[in-house]
């Protein structure tokens, strides 16, 4: 017998939607669990391989607000796919977050972000720019009250935060990793 879903009740749909699913389990089992569903994502390391620097955004995440009470988290640009293909909405959110006009993109793997509560896929890449890749100052989309502050941080510093446990999340964590293990040069 293979587990099914024999039942989804919505119990919120806004930015994302908020379900509780009876399911039989392979052993025959029913149990409900939830599930939260925003769609998919893409999180980028934009890094400047000259300078030795990534490029970070700080920014309020009300989730880590409640958590912990941390005002801001140091992470790497990322957002929800809207149209188009996950490249397009990468190198749309690195250019509204940090204002750097992405070229190419180095895929380093499309993962769950949190498969026990969440169906979001979120896709990684790193990209390497130039300083003439900066083209606007970045901080967010108009209107979406994001209050986004670029931070450029020295690869060497963003591999010690790694190490020292102090990169909160997960994407920037793997990406950070990525780029160590791909490009150890850099470092």
């Amino acid at each position: 017998m293979k587990a099914e879903i024999l039942d989804l009740r919505l119990v919120h749909e806004g930015w994302s939607r908020f379900g509780v699913a009876r399911v039989r389990l392979a052993d025959g089992t029913e149990v409900e669990r939830e599930i939260e569903d925003h769609g998919n994502s893409v999180g980028i390391l934009p890094y400047d391989p000259v300078r030795g620097v990534a490029a970070l955004v700080r920014e309020l995440r009300v989730p880590a607000l409640y958590a912990t009470g941390a005002q801001t988290q140091l992470e790497a640009p990322a957002g929800l796919i809207e149209e188009g293909t996950p490249e397009e909405n990468a190198r749309r959110e690195v250019l509204e977050e940090t204002g750097i006009a992405l070229g190419d993109l180095e895929p380093v793997g499309t993962t769950y972000s949190c498969a026990g509560i969440s169906t979001e896929r979120i896709h990684l890449y790193l990209a390497a720019y130039d300083r003439a890749e900066r083209v606007t100052e970045g901080g967010g989309a108009e209107g979406e009250h994001e209050n986004i502050r670029v931070v450029e941080m020295p690869l060497a510093e963003l591999a010690a935060r790694a190490d020292r446990g102090e990169l909160t999340d997960l994407k920037t964590l793997t990406l950070a990793l990525a780029l160590r293990a791909r490009h150890p040069e850099l470092f």
